[in-house]
């Protein structure tokens, strides 16, 4: 399916989870299997072709498409969560949101220095999560090779804090 028609199965939730907030659902592309399908080949062949050895899903919902690119593409999935939700010791950073501030962990021991990894998450909005999940791979001596998007609120800037790697979207809003 192409971006166009993968958009019709992305529905607009306005005024959540607050007031001015329009909320991108992706649950009905999630019930559509051939859509699911489309946007799981397109986040394969996104970490492929960027040569990373190694997916980190950001919780939630970047388990979901992160789980089923793992399992195409026969690489290890690693999962970044929110603060103490992860069993053993773990790395954090705490970064900002619009209004406050959160913090992301990743197992101490499954980033190893060098190896490639790739970025999945189903949105990029202002891109803290995602460029503290960066910054959790690097500063422990992975390498970020791309991240891989569902959605891009271009608008939000996400992107900008993503330097020094690739990254894809497949779906653009602006």
């Amino acid at each position: 399916m192409s971006p166009m028609e993968l958009s019709s199965y992305i529905k607009d939730v306005p005024n959540f989870p607050k007031a001015g907030i329009v909320y991108k659902d992706i649950t009905p592309l999630l019930a559509q299997p051939d859509a699911f399908a489309s946007a799981v080949d397109f986040l394969a062949r996104t970490i492929e072709l960027s040569g990373a050895s190694e997916i980190v899903a950001i919780e939630s919902r970047g388990f979901i498409f992160g789980a089923a690119v793992s399992r195409q593409l026969s690489v290890p999935l690693q999962l970044v969560r929110k603060q103490g939700k992860l069993p053993r010791p773990s790395f954090h950073v705490r970064y900002d949101l619009e209004y406050g501030s959160d913090q992301v962990e990743i197992h101490k021991d499954v980033i190893q220095p060098s190896r490639k990894y790739a970025i999945i998450d189903d949105v990029l909005a202002t891109g803290g999560t995602a460029a503290a999940t960066a910054e959790l791979i690097n500063s422990n001596g992975g390498v970020v090779e791309c991240c891989a998007f569902v959605i891009e609120l271009s608008e939000l800037g996400g992107r900008q804090k993503l330097s020094g790697c690739v990254v894809e979207s497949l779906i653009k809003y602006n």
